[in-house]
């Protein structure tokens, strides 16, 4: 071949090279983000106490600086992907060369073609599509990633950035997934197996296919030693290491995930796919012991509930003559999984006594008659049968039943409840959640009914209505009539609605103090009508109720609205704290992966020393005067120590207040109680709207789930009281009228007041205590109930009821 053909082979090789250059050019992306790289990286959620609640995001990655990653781990890589790294522009031309000559003479791809710095190029920028026009764009990359980056800058970027199977990207990230250690705490034969992952994650997995992760990591390992990276004698001893990779995941420490789901929508929310990628730390409110505790009450308290109603035989039976051994009887277990503080279990014997039993963790145990006796047939949430008289009456071989250990440790049958439930735990001082339990178990139902139901809150409302008395001149003292009222109303039955009290007993004129601790209905719908809609309105959205969720008629008196149990700690909060309107809120601060702060909560927090004309800084807005404060916090006090919430007596505290909760047909009960600067409020019904069933109150059903949970968290806590306002005084008044009584006469009751103002405003329209109520008509009633009135510790259904399926409420409305 002569040298003119040869020259313009070469000229024609050239012009085409730089043709095909100035064509990918343009193309190729700005390299300059490589200097400033922001890894995705999850989300973690943690408790105020420092407890990993969750992570959000689909990759695994801790970032390692250069400086921080072991020399025999940076030498592992090269030795394995790129031993020419340090020697080459970027794009290793003899590595291709023998690459294109192999493949020339054996039409086999071999190892040499791509470096480290064109990995980087390609993970960074380019797709995984395999094309020629693909592979020239990463070539020009990588020079010119070579000719801007340090060595040191391209390894740091490929050893954060590579992809090492079980969603794990990086060495941090790879070390901790399948050794759980630190990249510094590895041994050389742990860095080999990390290093020889990058070719095939999957094929060279060491936990699914540990033979060829082995072989493929000896072969590291003789790489090292070629290149003496390593010595003999270290090479020996890492050849000998065990294959001991498995899968480590960073075990979640408190697991609550209702609060993991309020947060991770709040932060999608806020800040969209970014939320997933970007390594936030969210710090949330929640306490880890009070958060543990709210399940555990919850959990046992709708098992009570549950059991006392009797036994729903099970559903899910298998035959023993044809499934016989333990790797199938764990698999039918495993498909039934734990639920609640329950796991299944297999009956495979049962006598009158005695019954044997096989769990997958627990291995073969038996139940006695004892652990069975509670399981009466059930009929209905009405009726049930009777205490069963034998173990195999209840039991029979090839049941698959749930079984849990009791307070004294011993295995008895449960059963996993079908009625729904929520606790709230709220700072009162600054609306903190401190624990939120959505539901008896997250893995059955998503649906967080703390945050997202609707319920009616029945008599709980009524402190509201009670609020706005007070603060139109009534006292604890008034007396107003407890007696039957009735009003026009097309959809009753005969036109009109006539509400009454649980008992259908009426107890004439009755003091506020009497009436609220006892819940009488026809004494709320007689002080709604005096004060006024509007006003009683009014106050409840400073409270934070909604006024969308409340009907414009005499049954709000009654409850008849929609609050979630995360509304009604808020406004429980306001007798809680004093007297101040204080908002929910979860997320306290958000930090980003390199600790700088993003986030900080500053919520208005309630300041009892603080002069409300004299407003400082993030401090809550008064809702309620400190007389009417303090003369509500007494009333609802007496709640617990004469009325519908006596059962909280045994706490064997005098700060306890609150108010129970039952709506018509026993649809919810609740219990909102309180001590000076802590809320908690519990919620139970059905997700179905159907009956608890009869009697199944506020003080029967939710209170005592509430005692549970307040006997952990007010364990060593003081007990505090408010202190009481110059504006209020102690006097004697005639229990018959309210009225006070002039020294001149004797007897009476002691009662507190509001003190004489010196100067009267004329104009302030106070309802003198003790004065009559005019008795509303048919003419000036306005949208009544259209169903009878509910227990007298509670309210009724105003509406077809609100389905939490139907209107979930907005993560945002709670922050």
């Amino acid at each position: 071949m002569s040298f003119e053909v040869l020259l313009v082979g070469a000229l024609v090789a050239g012009l085409g090279l730089f043709g095909l250059y100035r064509y990918v050019e343009p193309q190729l992306p700005d390299i300059a983000g490589l200097k400033d790289v922001r890894y995705q990286i999850p989300m973690s959620v943690y408790s105020r106490d420092g407890k990993l609640i969750a992570q959000f995001g689909e990759k695994k990655r801790s970032p390692v600086a250069i400086g921080d990653v072991p020399l025999d781990l940076a030498h592992a890589f090269i030795a394995a992907e790129d031993d020419r790294f340090y020697d080459h522009v970027g794009v290793d031309y003899q590595g291709i060369l023998r690459a294109v000559l192999t493949f020339a003479r054996t039409g086999e791809k071999r190892q040499g073609g791509s470096t480290i710095t064109m990995q980087v190029a390609r993970n960074f920028f380019l797709s995984s599509e395999k094309t020629f026009l693909r592979k020239v764009k990463e070539i020009m990359l990588a020079v010119r990633i070579d000719s801007e980056l340090s060595k040191d800058q391209i390894l740091e970027l490929y050893l954060n950035k590579i992809y090492f199977g079980q969603h794990a990207y990086g060495i941090e990230a790879a070390a901790q997934v399948y050794y759980g250690k630190h990249v510094g705490e590895l041994t050389l034969g742990e860095i080999a197996m990390i290093g020889g992952l990058p070719k095939a994650p999957s094929a060279f997995n060491p936990v699914a296919n540990p033979e060829r992760a082995q072989i493929r990591r000896n072969y590291v390992l003789r790489r090292m030693r070629k290149l003496r990276f390593i010595s003999d004698e270290a090479y020996q001893k890492a050849l000998n290491e065990p294959i001991t990779a498995r899968i480590h995941i960073r075990p979640i420490e408190l697991d609550a995930p209702y609060i993991a789901e309020m947060v991770r929508a709040e932060m999608y929310q806020q800040y969209g796919e970014d939320a997933y990628e970007s390594g936030y730390a969210v710090h949330t409110t929640i306490d880890s012991r009070a958060q543990l505790a709210a399940e555990a009450a919850l959990q046992s308290g709708l098992r009570e509930y549950d059991e006392r109603h009797g036994y729903r035989k099970t559903k899910v039976h298998i035959d023993l003559k044809q499934i016989k051994t333990k790797p199938a009887w764990n698999q039918v277990l495993e498909a039934a999984g734990p639920a609640g503080d329950s796991v299944p279990a297999l009956v495979l014997t049962a006598n009158d006594t005695v019954a044997g039993l096989y769990t997958a963790n627990q291995g073969e145990l038996e139940l006695s008659y004892e652990a069975v006796r509670w399981a009466k047939q059930f009929i209905s949430v009405d009726v049930h049968g009777g205490a069963p008289r034998s173990v195999k009456e209840v039991l029979k071989p090839g049941d698959v039943v749930r079984i849990r250990k009791n307070a004294e440790g011993r295995w008895v049958l449960t059963q996993i409840p079908k009625v729904q439930g929520a606790l709230v735990e709220l700072d009162a001082d600054s609306g903190a959640l401190i624990a939120v339990a959505g539901g008896y178990d997250y893995r059955l139902s998503k649906f967080n009914r703390a945050s997202q139901g609707q319920r009616q809150p029945g008599s709980g409302f009524k402190p509201v209505v009670y609020s706005a008395a007070l603060d139109s001149g009534f006292t604890p003292a008034s007396v107003v009539n407890d007696s039957p009222i009735s009003f026009a109303d097309p959809a009753s039955p005969g036109g009109v609605w006539r509400p009454h009290n649980y008992s259908m007993k009426f107890g004439g004129p009755t003091p506020l103090r009497e009436a609220l601790a006892k819940s009488r209905n026809m004494v709320s719908i007689r002080l709604l009508r005096a004060v006024g809609l509007p006003k009683v309105i009014e106050l409840a959205e400073k409270f934070g109720f909604n006024p969308d969720e409340l009907p414009r008629s005499f049954t709000l008196a009654l409850g008849s609205g929609t609050a979630s149990p995360v509304r009604m700690a808020q406004a429980y909060a306001v007798f809680a704290n004093g007297g101040y309107r204080v908002d929910p809120f979860l997320i306290s601060r958000i930090e980003t992966q390199s600790g700088r702060l993003l986030y900080q909560a500053t919520p208005a927090v309630a300041c009892m020393g603080c002069a409300d004309g004299k407003s400082t800084a993030n401090q809550a807005k008064r809702v309620i005067s400190e007389e009417v404060h303090y003369m509500m916090n007494s009333m609802l006090q007496d709640v617990v120590r004469r009325g519908t919430a006596v059962k909280a007596l045994e706490l064997g505290r005098n700060d306890l207040a609150g108010k129970t909760g039952t709506t018509n047909q026993y649809r919810d009960a609740w219990f909102n109680g309180y001590v000076p600067g802590i809320v908690t409020v519990a919620w139970v019904g059905f997700d179905s709207y159907q009956s608890l069933g009869d009697k199944e109150t506020g003080g029967q059903t939710a209170l005592p789930i509430w005692i549970e949970f307040m006997k952990e968290m007010l364990r060593d806590v003081p007990e505090r009281k408010f202190p009481q306002p110059a504006g209020i005084m102690n006097a004697r008044v005639d229990p018959a009228t309210g009225n006070r009584l002039p020294a001149s006469i004797p007897g009476g009751i002691i009662e507190m007041v509001p003190r004489p103002s010196p100067q009267p405003d004329a104009g302030a329209g106070t309802y003198e205590s003790g004065a009559s109520i005019p008795e509303p008509s048919a003419e000036t009633a306005n949208d009544p109930l259209p169903e009878s009135a509910p227990p007298e510790d509670e309210e009724i259904d105003t509406a077809p009821p609100v389905r939490p399926a139907d209107t979930p409420k907005p993560m945002e409305s709670l922050f």
